[in-house]
């Protein structure tokens, strides 16, 4: 019988690491996914949290009622697990402030990439992107597919703190922060009002590994506007579900 194609690593006596590869990848990711989906969904007492990340699952369990044995059983049990959620993909639509105090490191950005600011805000803006995982700070979502031609190194000094709601390329990837103010080095090119982490919500988390999300350039009278509604409880992102 060949091997599964994944590795099992216990952190300590309560939580295991289902490790499904070594690189960066959107296939790893989606297997991920939805083999967290797949044993969340088996629903045995025991399974305390799981959290996927760009290449492995964290399966925080209670070996009082979940033995590692009994868990390791489940993870085979669910291997390969099926990528495949047709109909089930979220798509969040996320509007953003491009530049200026906003972005302040769009125009070097730009002129780094040969680029004029408007035609990165258009590649930015111009695809979707695949939400790898939630980290770093509650609700940052680090997102894949950024376009080769904006790629950029993060800063060599970093900030110690940002502005809420950042949006921001570090490397290959671009990302979303929370309305927190956080250290960052990477390149700062936006501002959403887009709340992606509130407490007060039902779900204080606005978006999941496996979402996709696409940027909408706004101007600074909507920016203003969705601020104030994100305030006052509104998601000011819209999500629509798409083939998968």
């Amino acid at each position: 019988m060949s091997e599964p194609a994944y590795r099992l690593l216990d952190c300590g006596d309560r939580a295991l690491t289902v490790e499904l590869g070594r690189a960066v990848d959107p296939v790893i990711n989606a297997q991920v996914v939805a083999l967290d989906e797949a044993i969340r969904g088996a629903g045995r007492p025991g399974l305390l949290e799981t959290v996927p990340t760009y290449r492995s699952l964290l399966v925080l369990y209670d070996p009082d009622r979940l033995p590692r044995a009994d868990l390791v059983a489940l993870i085979a049990t669910h291997w390969p697990p099926p990528v495949t959620r047709a109909g089930a993909v979220r798509r969040w639509r996320v509007p953003v402030l491009y530049g200026g105090e906003h972005g302040a490191d769009l125009a070097s950005l730009a002129a780094a990439a040969g680029l004029s600011e408007a035609e990165v805000i258009g590649l930015h803006a111009g695809c979707d992107y695949r939400v790898h995982m939630i980290g770093f700070a509650p609700g940052f979502a680090y997102l894949g597919g950024l376009d080769p031609r904006i790629h950029a190194s993060r800063r060599t000094d970093p900030r110690p703190r940002i502005p809420a709601g950042s949006v921001s390329i570090g490397g290959n990837q671009t990302g979303v922060s929370p309305p927190l103010e956080l250290p960052s080095g990477w390149q700062l090119i936006g501002q959403t009002p887009a709340r992606s982490y509130d407490p007060a919500r039902a779900e204080p988390f606005l978006f999941a590994a496996g979402d996709l999300i696409r940027f909408e350039p706004i101007g600074h009278a909507a920016f203003d506007a969705m601020s104030a509604a994100a305030l006052a409880g509104e998601t000011v992102a819209t999500m629509e579900r798409i083939d998968g």
